[in-house]
């Protein structure tokens, strides 16, 4: 019996957190054969030889990808696709964690029977780092459905939760140059993911995401005396990678892309302290905004640390994607 699903997890510096990982893997039961692949990028703590030492325990199941020099999480995450050898690509970063044993057999059943599916994704748990629960989630719809394309591109990368997803690998073997060339990873690959077929959400919470890990992108580039700069950057290459996807699906979304793309141009202006932006496009489509969204990007670029508690989740994927 041929491997059916390669499980692909980035790892850098979380020798407190590959364990929770790898066992999570290694817990799910299933009716076909999946491999672990675990790329680990030159860590200068012990995260790779915890991850050795379940190479030397689980030869046949386990597979450690590295080099000699720090490649990045995009890089990481293409040699990963890359050497993977199941019919299906299954993520989870090396500081999440799934939840539930049947996850994997669950998504496959569906894959399975729904060919036409190119997308598979569920909820997902918030855990404060290291282990306390928030009583959140990622959760975008209150029932199993097909999720329209439409709502991952207005949705952002925080819309589906990367240890939740599942998709064929013949799909990202020879990805578009707006991904490639993409600052960012997860939101890309899911538009584009959806977009060739579609994506369908299972209502079930299988998967744990761990956020303002120490040391983590994340953490690091929502530190306020950065957050401003690192906030532009995201912007100014979310903008390019929506003209992008655009262009690649011919306009077919366009009323939601442009959306989108009015919210990041009023980011921009305030984040870069243009007063005159009333007087700008930005300060003409303000007006469009219910008072709800405006205050929440206010918030979000004069009193960052008061957002994150607030808001959190999606803008903090958001921006650590940018590092990928």
């Amino acid at each position: 019996m041929s491997i059916l699903v390669s499980i692909n997890c980035i790892t850098f510096n979380q020798e407190h957190y590959i364990v929770d990982a790898i066992e999570s893997f290694l817990m799910q039961k299933t009716n076909f054969i999946y491999e672990i692949l675990i790329g680990e990028d030159c860590s200068t703590d012990s995260t790779k030889e915890i991850v050795e030492k379940y190479v030397i325990k689980f030869p046949k199941k386990i597979r450690l990808i590295t080099s000699e020099t720090n490649v990045g999480g995009r890089q990481n995450s293409i040699r990963l696709q890359r050497e993977s050898k199941g019919k299906y690509i299954a993520l989870c970063e090396g500081d999440d964690y799934w939840i539930d044993p049947y996850k994997l057999q669950k998504q496959v059943d569906y894959m399975e029977a729904n060919p036409e599916c190119t997308l598979c994704f569920h909820a997902s748990e918030i855990i404060q780092a290291p282990n306390k629960r928030t009583g959140r989630f990622v959760k975008p719809y209150n029932m199993s459905k097909v999720s329209p394309t439409e709502d991952i591109i207005v949705g952002g990368g925080g819309f589906c939760d990367t240890a939740t997803l599942l998709y064929p690998k013949i799909l990202m073997e020879n990805p578009p140059d707006f991904y490639l060339n993409a600052p960012v990873g997860d939101y890309p690959m899911q538009m584009f993911l959806a977009s060739q077929g579609y994506a369908y959400y299972i209502d079930e919470c299988m998967s744990a995401y761990r956020r303002d890990v120490e040391g983590s992108w994340s953490s690091r580039m929502n530190e306020v005396a950065t957050i401003k700069e690192n906030s532009i950057k995201v912007n100014e290459g979310i903008l390019h990678l929506l003209d992008e996807f655009n262009k690649y699906t011919n306009e077919e979304y366009n009323n939601e892309i442009e959306k989108i793309k009015r919210k990041l141009v009023f980011e921009l202006h305030v984040l870069k302290g243009r007063k005159s932006y009333e007087k700008t496009l930005a300060g003409e489509l303000d007006w469009s905004f219910k008072m709800k969204i405006r205050t929440k990007i206010l918030i979000k670029c004069h009193f960052p640390n008061h957002y994150k508690k607030i808001v959190g989740f999606k803008d903090t994927k958001i921006i650590k994607m940018l590092m990928v």
